[in-house]
């Protein structure tokens, strides 16, 4: 007979949106279910498994003590981490944990790891009933979820998840093209990704979708952009979150491009993609968010449809430059020396990257080549 896991303390995994950068994590799976996307390194040759849900109730009371134990600290003065005994707390994962949720204003709860919805619906339900109860101030409680998984669940038990306080899931749509999909292992069809995010938008609960430029490589660039686009123009998310494809070197889909076997987008062909992308989502009202360090451009972040043009504009005027300027912005951006393309302006921040190209010898011809391996560092 199998024996119960023992309960070893407060969890917390590895990942989180980065719109979840304040919030509490509550870990409820391990690892992913799925594991096999061929540009994911995150859980590689790890195992999955599902927490007991008495640990997770565990984990919530243990960091709702930490909280109480903190905020009586401060109404008594400033109360900074090093100021508590450390060596009186009974889980200093559980007490980091609260620090940063309180430090963080107490308004938003993630739930970990890769895919926390494939618990069973009512384990689920009473997880969000007992955080709703032991914070109360919360506003929102979130979820990564795997459109395959979502599909299967009922109506019936999305609502009353959300009821119960889930109230945003973000799903790694990636591509809406069935040969992109299939190609990289996503697990998972176009019709599919459609159902699952249409039956979040009817449990009432905001859908967060994430497209990754780049990843059908030069072959598919142009389908990859339209099919995606067709898909969210179906499901109108409430956020569409771009995270351009970079290549870890634990990442199956690095090995087939060091081999010769998948043709890596370039920054402008990128940008070109990109451009696609905008024009063809039509008939939503989606926010456009570039919210993650991979992405080259800060200006495609606005309100559809409202500000489709000035984000299109912005591409429209990084494709008209000549290659050189191209090349500044670009190598601007990804060594921080730019931020926006009204950077180009500058003659000072001009003139300094231009001295790194010089001095590294990078070309528009192989800038491509030197950039990744400064997207390595930020993976």
């Amino acid at each position: 007979m199998k024996q119960p896991e023992p309960y070893q303390g407060f969890e917390q995994g590895p990942i989180r949106p980065p719109s979840e950068a304040a919030s509490l994590l509550i870990r409820i799976t391990r690892n992913c279910p799925w594991n096999r996307c061929t540009f994911c390194p995150v859980y590689k040759r790890e195992t999955f498994s599902l927490r007991p849900v008495a640990h997770v109730l565990r984990d919530i009371d243990t960091v709702k003590e930490c909280v109480e134990q903190i905020l009586l600290a401060r109404r008594t003065g400033p109360a900074r981490y090093g100021d508590f005994n450390r060596a009186a707390l009974s889980d200093e994962a559980a007490f980091q944990a609260a620090y940063h949720f309180v430090a963080g204003g107490m308004k938003s709860i993630f739930l970990q790891d890769g895919n926390s919805l494939i618990i069973k619906p009512l384990d689920l339900i009473n997880i969000l009933k007992h955080l709703s109860t032991s914070f109360p101030m919360v506003e929102r409680i979130t979820s990564y979820g795997r459109s395959r998984t979502i599909a299967r669940i009922s109506d019936e038990h999305l609502q009353q998840m959300a009821e119960a306080g889930l109230n945003r899931i973000h799903i790694g749509m990636e591509s809406g093209s069935d040969t992109v999909l299939k190609m990289v292992k996503k697990g998972v069809d176009k019709k599919t990704q459609i159902l699952a995010g249409q039956k979040v938008k009817r449990a009432g609960m905001e859908l967060s979708e994430y497209f990754m430029p780049g990843l059908g490589g030069k072959k598919l660039s142009g389908e990859h952009a339209a099919e995606t686009a067709d898909a969210l123009n179906q499901i109108n998310p409430d956020f569409i979150r771009l995270r351009s494809l970079a290549l870890p070197g634990s990442a199956p889909l690095t090995a087939q491009y060091e081999a010769g076997e998948f043709n890596k987008l370039g920054e402008v062909d990128t940008a070109r993609e990109l451009r696609h992308f905008l024009g063809s989502l039509t008939g939503i009202t989606s926010a456009i968010r570039s919210d993650h360090i991979l992405n080259l451009f800060h200006e495609i972040d606005g309100q559809l449809p409202g500000d489709r043009q000035k984000m299109i504009d912005s591409l429209d005027e990084f494709l008209a430059l000549d290659p050189e300027k191209q090349m500044i912005f670009c190598i601007g951006r990804r060594s921080n020396r730019m931020s926006h393309l009204a950077d180009l302006n500058d003659p000072r921040l001009r003139d300094s990257v231009l001295t790194v190209c010089k001095a590294h010898g990078i070309t528009p011809d192989n800038m491509d080549e030197v950039i990744q391996t400064i997207m390595q560092r930020f993976i």
